[in-house]
């Protein structure tokens, strides 16, 4: 994968965001996506990042930002989508740190 600069966010940030309708990507394998998420994060796995690329990019011509468990594995997607011109943004301590805030994940395969 690419490597390239890209910015990073925590989670009082993200729920900023998400009020705003940002679109956020979950890179965690399918089976750790559907055990919890954040509302609205749809998921693209790390694993299939480099043949899903368009799905990562936000319909409106927005920023992206990527999460995954802890921030490692977001933080490899966004080099390697930032390296390919897409503007994407790290989620720091991932959704680890979401639930640890106090904030609620929804199960299943759907984002919402």
């Amino acid at each position: 994968m690419t490597d390239a600069a890209f910015g990073e966010i925590d989670v009082d940030e993200l729920e900023v965001r998400l009020s705003a309708g940002v679109f956020l990507v979950d890179v965690r394998e399918s089976d750790e996506y559907a055990a919890g998420h954040v509302r609205g994060a749809i998921s693209v796995p790390l694993s299939e990042l480099a043949q899903r690329v368009d799905e990562c990019r936000d319909p409106r011509g927005g920023s992206t930002l990527l999460i995954c468990q802890v921030g490692g594995r977001s933080a490899r997607a966004c080099g390697h989508l930032a390296g390919l011109g897409l503007d994407v943004a790290n989620v720091a301590g991932g959704t680890s740190a979401w639930i640890m805030s106090g904030r609620d994940v929804i199960e299943g395969s759907s984002p919402r």
